[in-house]
């Protein structure tokens, strides 16, 4: 089997924090608490959105790898608003946000590097049905990031 190249992906997460970690330290308070993008949602919202995309990938990836049972795991898409209500992002230290995110995203390049490549056929179903492989799950990663740091800029720039 020959083995599958995920560097771009690794690259492409490490450029993205070292690139958006400068950027977002130097925000305002304003900037980082009032603007909201078309989902009603903050910078710190939809940053703390990529802490539960971090975290909810995290445990597909791993489980993906060792549990030969067909997985459900609770989608947690049509909820993104509850989780971030719940967790209160909007009234987290702003830094300790960033943090986060950066250092689970350190960790999730980690978890890339590492997989188990006999595995990436392996696959969930989520809320719809929809069978995610493991593989999938990790080419699109980087998508998902890139698609809200957009998001993060155009209200920096609105």
């Amino acid at each position: 089997m020959a083995k599958f190249d995920f560097s771009k992906v690794t690259e492409g997460i490490y450029n993205v924090i070292e690139t958006e970690e400068k950027v977002l330290i130097s925000l305002q308070e304003e900037t980082i608490t009032l603007k909201r993008n078309k989902q009603n949602r903050t910078i710190k919202q939809i940053l703390g959105h990529l802490i539960d995309s971090a975290s909810n990938n995290h445990q597909r990836m791993v489980r993906l790898q060792y549990c030969k049972d067909l997985l459900f795991f609770p989608d947690y898409r049509q909820d993104n608003d509850l989780w971030i209500a719940l967790q209160d992002y909007q009234n987290e230290d702003f830094h300790n946000l960033i943090q986060l995110w950066k250092f689970f995203n350190l960790h999730i390049i980690q978890v890339i590097k590492s997989v188990d490549q006999t595995r990436l056929d392996s696959y969930w179903c989520d809320f719809e049905g929809t069978k995610v492989t493991l593989q999938d799950m990790i080419e699109g990663y980087l998508d998902h990031l890139h698609l809200h740091i957009r998001e993060i800029h155009e209200l920096i720039n609105s």
